[in-house]
C-alpha cells in the first residue's frame, strides 16, 4: 500500500510541475484486473507514463503489489528525461541516466 501511495504522490507531483500552458492528453489506456492493473498515457507536451502492477504473494497470508513502469518529460533545458522504476515490498527503486548512483 505504501508503494501505491508513493506512486500516486509522484504522479501528482509531476502534474503540478507541468508548464502553465494547456496540455492535452493524446493517448490514454488502462485496464484493471483482479490481480493487478496497467495504464499508459501521453500528453501533447511529450510527457509519457506507463505502469504495470501484479499481485505477488510475499508470505502465506500476505500479498503485495509488484509495480514496474516508466515516465518521461521534457526538462527546462530541452532534454527529455526518463525514469524507469520498480516499487514493491522493498520500496521505490528508480533508475535514470540523470539520477546519481549511490
Amino acid at each position: 500500500m505504501k508503494c501505491v501511495l508513493l506512486i500516486v504522490f509522484l504522479s501528482i507531483a509531476l502534474c503540478m510541475a507541468a508548464p502553465a500552458e494547456e496540455v492535452q492528453i493524446v493517448k490514454q489506456e488502462s485496464q484493471v484486473l483482479s490481480d493487478g492493473y496497467n495504464f499508459a498515457y501521453e500528453t501533447s507536451d511529450g510527457s509519457k507514463q506507463e505502469q504495470q502492477a501484479t499481485l505477488k504473494k510475499i508470505a502465506p497470508e500476505e500479498d503485495a503489489l509488484q509495480v514496474t513502469g516508466s515516465y518521461s518529460y521534457l526538462g527546462d533545458d530541452g532534454q527529455t528525461y526518463t525514469v524507469t522504476y520498480t516499487a514493491n515490498e522493498n520500496g521505490f527503486q528508480p533508475q535514470g541516466a540523470h539520477i546519481p548512483h549511490i
